[in-house]
């Protein structure tokens, strides 16, 4: 699950927009368990990742592709660690 910028290149955030993207996936991940596709017919992980990542589209379309995959496993994965992914987004916002 490593997030990283690509080719040494970062594009930096604005803070606010990495910390709602925090706030966002905890709040998916939280909400999110394996039967939640039948439970609730018509929900799909995409609108999850779709309103996670909004803040972040300002990324490059390979870096934003990659964060993407990275929240998805976050979500669906109650054991992952996220402390990586929370370091790159601190990285993203200039810390």
């Amino acid at each position: 699950m490593t997030l990283t910028p690509h080719m040494n290149e970062t594009t930096l955030v604005d803070q606010r927009d990495t910390e709602v993207t925090l706030f966002r996936v905890a709040i998916s991940a939280f909400l999110y368990y394996p039967g939640k596709l039948s439970d609730e017919p018509g929900y799909t992980i995409d609108e999850d990742l779709a309103w996670c990542i909004a803040p972040l589209r300002s990324l490059p379309a390979r870096q934003l592709a990659h964060t993407t995959d990275t929240i998805r496993a976050l979500i669906i994965d109650p054991s992952a660690d996220r402390r990586e992914f929370i370091a790159t987004l601190a990285t993203l916002a200039g810390d």
